[in-house]
């Protein structure tokens, strides 16, 4: 995942990355305090671990994790990772690694942010933060993502449509739009002649 983050908020926002991956429990993912379960296979854990490599090679530096986590010898778990020093043009944050590493990128202003959050073959979700409602409509219309949270993240309802944009999907699930994927439209044209 890649989280953008203002340049004069920057140090504030990794630390506070830093610390939230740092309490995220890793393990049994039926336990009520797991915040990080395996990943699928070994396959998966392995590619993972060759992203953060990639991303250090790049230039990334990792601030917490950055390496598998051993849970009493079972499963191919990963440790909640964070990267700062990264780059939008790096390919830790213009690739889906689907595992637990979020990639802190830096931004100057509105426009910047929106070059960048664009500058990607992906748009499934994006999350903003901000207090300024009408800003946060700007750029949630102006960000190409199928799914855009204002102020929370992670939110889903079986009402609201959920798909992404771009290499992230095609068609959309739940609401009216995901029954639509289930019929078959006709259309027929009768001449009057």
């Amino acid at each position: 995942s890649r989280l953008f983050v203002e340049k004069p908020l920057y140090e504030q926002a990794l630390e506070a990355a830093t610390q939230a991956a740092a309490r995220m429990k890793v393990g049994d993912p039926f336990a009520e305090d797991t915040r990080v379960g395996a990943l699928v296979s070994e396959q998966h854990w392995k590619r993972v671990d060759e992203y953060v490599k990639l991303g250090v090679s790049e230039g990334a530096r990792v601030v917490t994790g950055g390496a598998p986590a051993d849970i009493g010898g079972r499963g191919f778990f990963y440790q909640p990772t964070v990267l700062a020093d990264v780059t939008n043009n790096m390919r830790v944050a213009q690739e889906e690694i689907f595992g637990p590493v979020l990639a802190v990128i830096p931004f100057e202003d509105e426009a910047d942010l929106l070059a960048q959050a664009n500058d990607s073959q992906y748009g499934l979700a994006a999350g903003l933060w901000t207090q300024n409602i009408g800003k946060a409509h700007r750029v949630a219309r102006a960000l190409k993502a199928g799914t855009v949270y204002i102020n929370a993240y992670g939110v889903l309802d079986a009402a609201a449509p959920f798909g992404g944009y771009k290499m992230s999907g095609l068609g959309r699930e739940n609401g009216e739009e995901g029954i639509a994927m289930y019929t078959e439209i006709k259309t027929v044209w009768t001449s009057l002649k």
